[in-house]
């Protein structure tokens, strides 16, 4: 009923605008410019895929007609004023003002296409900004005021429109300013037509201090207007940077940046470590003092009045560096090594102390195999002494990251032990720790982490406790009046409550996400009753020595196989499903990432969309895949799917995904009989169910010979164990999207 008023309403409106367009007389000689305007006004209805007179630009119907309103009949009403107002008097003026009208649709129907810029239903804002602008400049009002209140993208729009304005160079730099604020780590690329203004060297500390990284590249281009801006600054940590970017292997020297600009460590003594990059260079001493400044960093971070060091963060900062060379020195080389003896394999984390190990663990969340992890966890603990205490070595490194570290415990089945290496009310204060503040920070990633962590657990009286505080804190958040609170807690509790078949809980109708226990055949298939698979190999030699394998995994009584140039066609001969694979080109000369391009293209033109993706590859290449997968895939099979981070990325792109995943990279002996299993059941139409799916592969692998399939595949995780990803659906579905 209420659209029904409205439309209405607005149908009313529109006769008193044909009305009131009678009294209102064209010239002849500026017919052409209201033309203009009606032809921006049809662009306009015709950019969200239809002209039909009604701008689409949101699920409301109410916002929709709203912005239809202001489309036609106010831009209408606003040429018309043109003609009419008594201050806007010759020919050449009118003409002008009709132009302004022109470029405002022009610069919406852009900014509309560009939704980092400007949302689509900003429309109200922006025209009755607009509006108060022009009725502004054509009164002799200054415009300087009005445009200074409104957001970014309508400033910016307004400043680009009134551009003859006599203010217009004040109004420029206040509108960059407001970009400054909103993008510090875009002010040196875009500072340059502002070099002069006297803002200019206070947004040079600015944007060292957002990117010192970025600042250091510039500096090194001295005759550049960047250049000179940055060596004239007085700022001290501008110029400490400046004296780094003349320093021989700067970037290895700049995690240190605020240690150095306080005296707390010179060049000098942190080169000793670092050699000249390669030749002196000492691995572990320079880990070694990443790791220590980065539990120095971490305790200014959580004093009551958080001091947040330099270069902690971003490109080439502390914690960045600190991952590359855990990830570079010590976590490669043992998993390098994984079939060789432990002492042979773990021998270059032996230099490494306790809260070395612990760090070279956290940051190896996304990389570490699940042998090395289990290895360097007993390396931790034998380090801690004859009786070691957990709750010390957290506290040594003031328990930075200790949520994650926690999480990583419950996927290898460490939680238990962990716990147990301290006081039983020092290890319930640490799952209240860990279940604690989950609304807060900018996104949810901890609570993630929880609800992975619990789906590792199999110590039953310690997943009751994890619940018991979930359910504590949903109370706490509701007694708050704790909007976001309430929603984190709530759905963590019903999914917990959900993994055990006790509490019957059907999240389908709790939280109104499709069902994550099944998937029938017919969701899988596309418009024309096609099931598309495609699977993302990479030209590595592990990709090149399982493609073959892959390729003998379709049998010739079954399946038809076309190999084309960059990529193989797998055709079931019972049915409509069809399987398509980039074939692992060299991947130092990029041939299987064109490979991959080239098949997404192909698989476009042809109209098909796959509904299953397959990453058949070490977990360093699953960027690649996330980046190259079509949307609205409904089942997706990873190898390590490294966090949340990735989980959200992929779920954004597929929402509604059914996540197969291991906590490892994905092994061929078990892949392939998760893809035949899969393959099997969609080409006779029947629903695929997970838990009988993984019912029956669990008695297979349980058989094998090998020791080393039968622990990967207690590593793998089905789409109604896969807890994390479930939440992230979830918290999405009840924001509506929104991840904040």
């Amino acid at each position: 009923m209420k659209y029904i008023f409205l439309l209405i309403c607005f149908c009313s409106s529109f006769l008193n605008l044909f009305a009131a367009a009678d009294s209102v007389i064209v010239p002849i000689n500026r017919q052409y410019f209201h033309d203009k305007i009606l032809k921006e006004q049809k662009l306009c209805d015709k950019a969200d895929g239809k002209e039909d007179g009604i701008l689409h630009i949101s699920n409301n119907d109410e916002i929709n007609l709203q912005a239809t309103d202001i489309l036609f009949r106010k831009i209408n009403e606003l040429r018309f004023w043109v003609e009419t107002d008594s201050n806007i008097v010759s020919n050449n003026e009118k003409v002008r003002y009709l132009s302004y009208i022109e470029n405002l649709l022009k610069q919406y129907r852009s900014a509309w296409r560009n939704t980092h810029f400007l949302n689509g239903i900003d429309i109200s804002s922006l025209f009755n900004g607009f509006s108060q602008v022009i009725k502004a400049q054509a009164d002799g009002k200054p415009i300087y005021f009005l445009i200074e209140q409104q957001a970014y993208p309508i400033a910016k729009i307004n400043c680009d429109i009134f551009f003859d304005n006599k203010d217009i160079r004040s109004i420029q730099n206040m509108v960059y300013l407001k970009f400054c604020r909103l993008y510090p780590d875009k002010i040196l690329e875009t500072i340059m037509p502002y070099a002069k203004e006297t803002f200019a060297d206070s947004l040079i500390i600015v944007a060292c201090k957002n990117n010192p990284v970025q600042l250091y590249s510039f500096a090194q281009s001295i005759h550049s207007v960047q250049g000179k801006l940055i060596e004239r600054s007085t700022d001290t940590v501008v110029k400490g940077v400046v004296a780094l970017s003349k320093t021989p292997n700067a970037l290895f020297y700049f995690p240190f940046l605020d240690d150095i600009l306080t005296g707390k460590k010179t060049i000098e003594g942190i080169k000793k470590f670092v050699g000249d990059g390669d030749k002196g260079y000492d691995s572990v001493g320079y880990y070694k003092l990443l790791v220590k400044t980065e539990i120095e960093y971490y305790k200014r971070l959580e004093q009551p009045t958080p001091d947040t060091p330099i270069a902690m963060f971003g490109a080439n900062g502390l914690r960045q560096t600190l991952y590359k060379m855990a990830l570079r020195h010590f976590i490669t080389p043992i998993n390098i090594l994984h079939e060789q003896p432990v002492p042979i394999r773990m021998r270059a984390i032996q230099p490494l102390t306790a809260e070395e190990l612990y760090y070279m663990i956290v940051m190896g969340e996304a990389d570490i195999y699940t042998s090395s992890y289990k290895h360097s966890f007993d390396r931790m603990v034998q380090l801690m002494g004859q009786k070691p205490r957990g709750d010390s070595l957290l506290q040594n490194v003031h328990y930075d990251f200790f949520k994650k570290f926690l999480k990583m415990a419950a996927n290898y089945n460490q939680l238990d032990t962990f716990l147990k290496m301290m006081p039983t009310e020092n290890a319930s204060q640490l799952i209240r720790a860990f279940v604690a503040n989950l609304d807060k920070g900018l996104n949810v990633e901890d609570a993630v982490d929880v609800a992975d962590s619990y789906s590792s657990i199999t110590n039953k009286k310690l997943q009751k406790t994890i619940l018991d505080y979930v359910e504590e804190n949903e109370q706490k958040s509701i007694a708050d009046d704790n909007t976001k609170g309430k929603i984190v807690y709530d759905l963590l509790k019903k999914i917990m409550m959900s993994s055990d078949t006790a509490y019957k809980i059907d999240l389908t109708s709790e939280i109104g996400i499709p069902s994550i226990y099944d998937i029938s055949s017919q969701a899988m298939q596309d418009d024309k009753g096609r099931i598309v698979e495609q699977v993302f190999f990479y030209g590595d030699e592990d990709g090149k020595a399982f493609f073959p394998r892959f390729l003998n995994s379709f049998p010739a009584k079954d399946w038809d196989q076309t190999m084309k140039k960059e990529w193989v066609e797998i055709k079931s001969k019972k049915s409509n499903l069809y399987v398509f694979a980039n074939r692992p080109l060299d991947y130092n000369q990029n041939l299987d990432d064109s490979a991959q391009v080239h098949l997404g293209n192909y698989l476009k033109s042809m109209g098909m969309m796959p509904s299953m993706v397959i990453h058949r590859g070490h977990s360093y290449w699953l960027p690649g895949t996330i980046a190259r997968m079509p949307q609205g895939a409904k089942i997706i099979l990873l190898g390590s799917c490294g966090g949340y981070q990735n989980l959200n990325k992929i779920l954004d792109i597929s929402p509604d995904a059914h996540i197969i995943s291991t906590k490892e990279t994905g092994t061929g002996d078990i892949n392939q009989p998760i893809i035949n299993y899969i393959n099997q059941t969609l080409m006779t139409g029947k629903v695929l169910s997970w838990r009988t799916m993984w019912s029956s592969l669990s008695k297979i692998m349980e058989k094998d010979p090998s020791k080393a399939i039968r622990e990967s595949w207690d590593d793998y995780i089905p789409p109604y164990k896969n807890l994390g990803a479930i939440f992230i659906k979830a918290y999405h579905k009840k924001m509506g999207g929104d991840e904040n």
